[in-house]
Order: C-alpha cells, then structure tokens, then sequence
C-alpha cells in the first residue's frame, strides 16, 4: 500500500498561486471522427458502500475494495480485493493493497471515498445515481438546516468497503453534460423533462454517464429527489457537481455549506475514471465567503453586503487533494475538471465572483498533461481554445492566456426558464448569448474528444441561427435597452417599442445597404477554430467571428447583437398571462424563488443575447441589387463537421406594409348578392 500525503502542501500552493418559424436548415453529411460505442459502457447494478458498525475505528478509516462477484453489496467469502484503486478521505489519497485493502487518516468531518478504476463500475441507486462514498460528521450539521443539513453520522465505523464491478473497459466514452438544470419549482422539473429529457430519449443517446456541472436545483434542495429521478431515466450514472444554487443557504461556514447536498446528492467533490479519462468534480463555490476571499480585490462585497454571498475559488483543502489524486493517476490519461463556476468566462470576464480566483495554481499543477475545463454557472455556451485571451481574464484572476480548451457547456434551463413558450409547451428560453436550451454531448477516445452542443427539441440537424442585422434592427434594440436600463420606479410602465414594432428584417432596402447590414451566424459551439462563410449569387464571402479572442474586451450592444435570439427576448408575451382563477400566484410569470413579474404588458426578458463569443457576421455588399436572394452560411468546426443554413432576403426599393392592406380593401364595395 502506498500513500501520498501532502498535508504541508499549502505554502507551496501560495507560492505556485502566482414558437416561432424557423429558417430552412440543409445538412451535409458530418465527417465522424470520434464515434460513441453502440452501448452503454455501464449495467444497472445497484448498491452502496458496506459500513460495517462494531467498535469504534478510532482514527482510522479502514476497509476493502472488493469485486462482488455476485452483487450484494456485501463482501462475501471468495470474492477477491481489487488492488491499485484510489481512496481517499477529502485530502489524502491511498492505493488499495493487493488484497484490496487501505487505511487512511479518520478527518473529523470528510467524505471517504472510492475513485472509480477503469473497467470497474461503482454501484449506484434506483436512480442511478452513483454510491461510491461514506459521509462521516459524527455530530452533524452544527445548526437546524432547512433542508435537513447532515444528520449525526456517530463514530468511525469498523470498516467501510466498497464494493465494485466490472465494466466496459474501452477507451470510447461518450457523455452528456448538463449545464444548470436549475429548477426552481416542480413545474420547472417537468419544463426540463419535456424538453432536454425527452429529447435525449427521442435522439436515443445511449451516454455511458450523464455530468451534471451544478445548479442542479435553485435553492430548493427538497427538489434533488425528483431530478433524480427525471434523469434517472435515461438509465446511465449521474455524476453531480455542487453549484452556487445547491448549498445550504443557512450555513455560516464553508465546510458546513454542501451538507443538504452530501446528505441528498453526492459528496461536495470527488472523481472518477471514465475511459482513458479521470474526471476530477470540484466544489469551487465557496459560501459565505470570508475576509480571505476579501483580500482579493473585487471582492469587497464578502465582507460589506448585508447579506452572505458567494465567491468562485478553490479551497485549500481541495488544491492539497487535487495534487494527490494527480500524484497517483497515470499522467498519460485526460484529466477532466467539472466545475460549476467557470475558470474563465466571456460573459462575465470583468467579474471576479463568477470565475475561479486560483486557477493559476491549478494550472501549474495540471501542466504538461492533458487536460480539459468543464463548467456551467453562465447560462451561455462558450468553447475556449489553448491561447485564448480576453482582457478582463488578466485583471479578474491573472489569465493572460489558456493552457487547454475551457468549456462552458450552456445550460438546460436556458435563461432559467423565461420567455414565450415554444412548440413543445416548455419556455423557449434561449441562453444569456442566443444558443438554445439543451446539453453538450462530449464524445472521448482517448485523450482526444469531440464536443457537440445539441440544442432541446430544435431538430436533430441544427447548430446555429442565421439572421440579419439591420439598422432599423440596431434602432429598435437601442430604444429598448435603454428603456429597461432606465430606473424602474420613473420608466413608463409600457415599453417604448415591441416585436410588432420591428419591421421585417429580412426585407432590406438600399439604403440599408449603404448603412451596414450584415448577415449574422449564431454558432452555438463555435470556437476559434471553426470558420464561417456566406455565399450569396455565387459568390462566396468569409464572415468574421466579431469576437476574435486575442486579449480584447468583450464588445457589447446592438452592433454586436444576435437579431434572430434578441426578437424572441425582448418582447415576451408570457408576462401578459392573466386569468379570473383567483390563483394569485398564477398570474403573469413565477420564477427565482418565488420571484414575480405581471400580469403586465409584455416586456424584455432579464437576458438578452447583446454580446456573443460564438457570432460570425458578414456585410452584404451595397451592390446587391433588388429583388430575392438565397444567403447559405456554412460553418466548419475544429473537427471538420459542417453545417449549414439557408435564408431568403428580399431587396425592395422600399418596406411593404406589413399588416393587412386595409385601404385597398375598403376601396372597393363587394356589392349586393346576386339572387
């Protein structure tokens, strides 16, 4: 048995700190360069760890890794220990023995856990949800909590085993990720369900493990069951990260912040192997935060808000831990973080809270391997190469460039469940930067993988919008961004302009022409790698990414705006809703907690797709001469998989009325009937 105990690691660590009508869509065939097996790599084995209770084992935590032969659950006569797996108590980390046996340090307040090996399969419950863990508090949470906290664990049991099976032992993995599920209600439990839960059933998936990465629920921990349960469905492990809207919010300490969650869900972090992979899930949501994180500047708030708040930062104890699992894994396999808060982010670069303070030293540890960021926590999809560079990462938390590729893998809430309801009776809910709800799909052979953001209930074929941007569309979205801009308590109550206010925008005259207009290309996965084109009368022209992530700022505001998501953000007739029920609370909209808004007219949703990391744009040339145009944008991603969409713009030398021609109508009278 060999253990790495880097208990005197922190120094080093400071040091190393430094329903709308949609375009037509044409598909050309996808070159695959990664395929998912055509199994599952994991059976339906259900069980939990063995805590054997007799005498108390003091301050050790002792036990087995074992194969159950025959899937009890228990360790039986003949069933041998599995040598050369990881355990570890939340800091330190051990290898099993040859008779499958570890001994780590009994912490008075730590999740016991196995690492999953390759080829082996923890058990899981009724739900799939993975048991690979022992929680141990033996007073338990130091308060009542609301949604229970950790009930007293007691002493050290005598042994802790864990059972194992085994599992495909291929090196081809294919895994759905979930960005924010973050139901806030029951109602919008069934609002995930019929839209990205049905859909992965519909499209017959088939992952070998579902990666939540956080926000499971919205503070409402009581609802961690029945999301089990919904994505239990799919029939493959769910592993879950803990995410700013799943801790416990009465906490007063850090440690005490994930109790709910260790009680309901999983343990707070954790990994796993997966293939030629590891999948290191991290806690980076520290809550409340402290005068350490004050120390940070930005940060101010920790210490001045009246409220407690959170902050994105890896703690002590898990940098210590995460350098031990690293000491004992095979430097030649993926290293995968899943994290909720991003390490990086275009959305909110300037904003220290929602990206991780430290990740430098994290970098350092990680480097000369391969290695892979997964997030959620934005509610945007963003998909980040090695080199990549925005200016507020420098200054927000000491990120001149990427190491590896970071990816923010959107959000199957979208923008939390808001805006008009789409064809399949959910919330449309685009995301913060115009992509749709859904799910990344990441396919891995090796240390190679292939990233796919799949939109909910879009089209199977679908990766983009394609729109036009107009001036009259820059106009319009001015007025209206500095309506909602403006104080609420003195703003007319009534928006200045609406959808119905916003001509066609795929009708364009000369003159607009001559004043910029620019076919836009939402790419939901695009990257810095994938190039773009529009071809228009047989003419081919490039578009260009209008964020080229080469250090600048973000660039934000109608210029720079997505007019196909932006239409469907900004005027939302579900605020209208309003009925003689006496059911107050179904009136208008329901969301956040609790939160209304209306009945009232129809107003901007809190997200707005006025900046973008992942937008292509191409003038149409000012020669374009009157009549219909077919516009076909492509995009090639860094895999070679193109897509493309098709849209018709009409040039007229001037708008036609766009409601019914009345006038000519009443001109004439249709005259008696004829006997």
């Amino acid at each position: 048995m060999r253990a790495f105990l880097f208990t005197a690691a922190l120094a080093a660590l400071a040091l190393a700190a430094c329903e709308t009508v949609e375009p037509t869509v044409d598909t050309i065939a996808e070159p695959v360069v990664l395929e998912a097996p055509a199994a599952p790599m994991f059976a339906d084995y259900r069980g939990a760890p063995e805590v054997i209770r007799g005498r108390d084992g003091g301050a050790f935590a002792k036990g087995v890794v074992f194969e159950d032969l025959n899937r009890n659950g228990r360790r039986d006569e003949g069933e041998p220990g599995v040598q050369g797996v990881k355990v570890t108590n939340g800091l330190d980390v051990t290898l099993t023995g040859a008779d499958g046996a570890y001994e780590l340090a009994a912490r008075a307040d730590m999740a016991l856990m196995v690492v999953q090996p390759k080829g082996y399969q923890v058990p899981h419950n009724e739900h799939w949800v993975p048991q690979f863990a022992y929680q141990h508090k033996p007073e338990g949470s130091p308060k009542l909590m609301r949604y229970g906290g950790l009930p007293a664990t007691g002493l050290m049991p005598e042994a802790v085993n864990f059972p194992l099976v085994k599992a495909g032992n291929g090196s081809d993995v294919g895994c759905i990720i979930l960005g924010d599920t973050q139901a806030y209600s029951n109602q919008e439990i069934s609002y995930f369900r019929d839209s990205t839960i049905d859909d992965l059933l519909d499209r017959e998936e088939k992952p070998d493990c579902v990666i939540a990465v956080g926000d499971v629920v919205g503070d409402d921990l009581g609802l961690i069951p029945r999301m089990a349960e919904v994505i239990g469905t799919l029939k493959t492990p769910q592993w879950w990260i803990h995410g700013n809207h799943d801790y416990d919010i009465d906490a007063d300490y850090d440690e005490d912040s994930a109790d709910s969650w260790r009680h309901l869900a999983a343990p707070a972090y954790y990994a796993f192997e997966i293939g030629d992979a590891i999948v290191i899930a991290i806690d980076n949501v520290v809550y409340p935060c402290t005068k350490k994180d004050a120390e940070t500047p930005g940060h101010d708030y920790c210490v001045t808000s009246d409220r407690k708040a959170y902050n994105g930062r890896i703690t002590d104890e898990q940098m210590i831990w995460i350098e031990n699992i690293l000491a004992l894994t095979d430097p030649e396999k993926l290293v995968i973080f899943a994290h909720h808060i991003p390490f990086v982010t275009f959305y909110d670069e300037t904003s220290p809270v929602h990206q991780t303070d430290n990740v430098t030293a994290l970098y350092a540890m990680v480097r000369g391997r391969e290695a892979l960021s997964l997030s959620g926590h934005t509610h945007t999809t963003e998909v980040f190469e090695p080199g990549d560079s925005f200016a507020g990462w420098k200054t927000a938390v000491g990120v001149e460039a990427l190491p590896f590729r970071h990816i923010v893998a959107g959000a199957a809430s979208g923008a939390w469940y808001q805006g008009d309801f789409g064809h399949d009776g959910t919330p449309m809910a685009l995301q913060r930067m115009g992509a749709p709800k859904g799910w990344l799909r990441l396919d891995i052979q090796g240390t190679d993988y292939q990233e796919t953001y799949r939109g909910a209930n879009v089209g199977r074929e679908r990766r983009m919008w394609v729109s036009v941007n107009t001036p009259i569309f820059r106009s319009w979205l001015r007025q209206i961004l500095a309506w909602r801009d403006a104080p609420r308590s003195s703003r007319d109550p009534i928006p200045p302009l609406s959808i119905n206010d916003l001509p066609d925008v795929k009708i364009i005259t000369p003159r607009d022409l001559q004043r910029g207009t620019y076919v836009t290309a939402n790419v939901w996965d695009g990257s810095t790698s994938t190039e773009v084109t529009l071809n228009i009368n047989a003419t081919t022209y490039a578009m260009e990414r209008t964020q080229a992530a080469q250090g600048e700022a973000g660039k934000v505001g109608p210029e720079w705006a997505d007019p196909y998501a932006v239409q469907r953000q900004v005027s939302v007739g579900r605020f209208a809703f309003e009925s003689r029920s006496g059911i107050e609370r179904n009136q208008g909209v329901e969301a956040f907690k609790g939160s209304r808004w209306g009945p009232m007219v129809p107003q901007p949703q809190g997200a707005i797709a006025d900046r973008n990391v992942h937008l292509w744009r191409a003038p149409l040339p000012t020669s374009l001469p009157l009549g219909i145009h077919k516009a076909v944008v492509e995009a090639t991603d860094r895999h070679g998989r193109k897509t493309k969409d098709t849209i018709v713009i009409e040039v007229r030398t001037s708008l036609p009325p766009a409601r019914f021609r009345k006038d000519a109508f009443e001109a004439f009278e249709d005259g008696p009937p004829i006997r």
